[in-house]
């Protein structure tokens, strides 16, 4: 029985049967693919030619524009550039309005074993094996912190780094999950859309490069998920088209000259994304050298990719860094040596680098520390629990009004055991970013939904 091959495209002009087509049957199979590739290939080059009708009918005043080719011809170019490139619109020229940096410690730091009021009879009582010790550093108003802080004593004194107490919202759970979802949306889904705060603040920040919203990591975090399409990365190479690298170049100039003169929106887009690819490759050609002196260790190494950005003018206006290591339940080591003191350590060097390596550019950029809650006043023999209360690290190349920031009230009062909410997070939040930017009053509300906004006095 004679097996007939079904396509589109006939096999040959005038027989069906591939074992016709040769007397060896894998030689009969190989003529078969090669009459459908080239059938193939005949009606896709018809459809471009009247495509290309189209094109120059738009010359004849038939109401036809590029538009329409671009739908055509190259529609699923546009969906891969429009998904990539679209927040991208204008040059690196762009005018400085600096760098927020949100650095956001998952676990719920124990915010009182970082800052603390000195000599407090509650904490005496309550936690009397997580005190901050004799070598802590002398802050504002009767409060110490911690020697894991000491790589940024230079900053402390110089009246950049400051700390807020006492902070927390109502909308925070003592879960992860919905407590960081809450911090990284600038409230509850509802009442966000599920948009980042950080994606609500660029709307404000004006046009940008493609690099204006970074998140250094492998996920994006969801404080920049939004409209504004922020790029997420591992290191600045990685910023590349996928793809075989053979390819790439080619690939590169396929889009390139796919979005040359189609008068269409989406050009700008793709042709300044395009240069930001490059931009990328050429910061990446060798590797980044710090200034003298200057080494990234640990989280340090998220910190040496956005010196790489920041130095070599890619205007990034917000980023994002994650470090994980901060439910201490147990073991929390508060003294030196401990195991808290030691992940605040490593983040305190990772920020003292980044200001030494920008050197000047450190005037232009600001650094927020926050975590999604803090614990609980009492000790659990080693360790503390869920709580609330927590604290906000600011770090800034503009002076901070002091080294202890916002309300604080003692703690004669607790929270159902948890430091009181003296200082509402999004305000907080909303305070630095204005500080940052300029921004006013009204401009901070539309970045936090249902929040009435509330101005702090954070900068001298």
């Amino acid at each position: 029985m004679e097996k007939t091959v079904y396509n589109s495209f006939p096999l040959h002009p005038e027989c069906p049967d591939v074992r016709r087509l040769a007397d060896n049957p894998a030689e009969a199979l190989l003529r078969a693919e090669a009459d459908i590739v080239a059938a193939e290939n005949a009606a896709e080059l018809d459809r471009y030619r009247t495509l290309e009708n189209l094109e120059e009918a738009q010359q004849d005043g038939r109401g036809v524009t590029r538009r329409t080719f671009v739908a055509g011809a190259a529609a699923t170019a546009t969906a891969l550039a429009t998904a990539q490139f679209v927040t991208t619109s204008a040059s690196f020229a762009a005018t400085k309005t600096g760098t927020l940096i949100h650095v956001f410690l998952y676990g719920g730091l124990d915010g009182l074993s970082l800052v603390a009021p000195n000599n407090d009879p509650v904490l005496s009582k309550a936690r009397p094996d997580l005190l901050l010790g004799n070598d802590s550093l002398a802050l504002d108003r009767g409060f110490k912190l911690t020697s894991a802080f000491k790589p940024l004593e230079k900053w402390l004194t110089a009246g950049q780094l400051g700390f807020i107490p006492g902070v927390s919202d109502e909308r925070l759970s003592r879960s992860h999950f919905q407590a960081a979802d809450a911090c990284n949306l600038g409230g509850l889904p509802n009442e966000t859309g599920g948009r980042g705060w950080l994606d609500g603040l660029v709307d404000h920040l004006g046009k940008g490069t493609a690099f204006r919203s970074v998140g250094i990591g492998s996920t994006l975090p969801r404080s920049l998920v939004g409209n504004n399409g922020a790029l997420s990365l591992n290191n600045v190479g990685s910023l590349r088209l996928n793809g075989d690298e053979k390819y790439r170049a080619a690939t590169e100039k396929a889009i390139k000259g796919l979005f040359t003169g189609i008068n269409h929106p989406v050009e700008e887009a793709v042709q300044e994304g395009m240069g930001a690819l490059a931009t990328a490759q050429q910061l990446a050609a060798k590797p980044y050298q710090a200034v003298e002196g200057v080494t990234y260790e640990g989280v340090g190494n998220a910190f040496k990719q956005l010196a790489q950005l920041i130095k070599g003018g890619a205007n990034v206006r917000v980023a994002t860094v994650g470090m994980g290591g901060y439910d201490t339940h147990e073991n929390q080591g508060t003294a030196a040596g401990g195991q808290l003191h030691r992940r605040l350590n490593e983040l305190a060097k990772a920020m003292a680098a980044f200001f030494t390596d920008l050197g000047p550019q450190a005037a232009d950029v600001t650094i927020m520390v926050s975590s999604e809650f803090g614990r609980r006043v009492g000790s659990n023999t080693g360790g503390t629990d869920h709580g609330h209360g927590g604290v906000v690290t600011v770090l800034s190349g503009k002076k901070l009004a002091g080294s202890l920031l916002g309300t604080w009230n003692g703690l004669d009062k607790l929270d159902s055991g948890d430091v009181p909410e003296y200082n509402n997070m999004f305000n907080v939040y909303g305070a630095v970013a204005q500080g940052r930017f300029g921004l006013t009053n009204a401009e901070v509300q539309k970045v936090f939904p249902r929040q009435k906004y509330a101005p702090m006095k954070l900068y001298a």
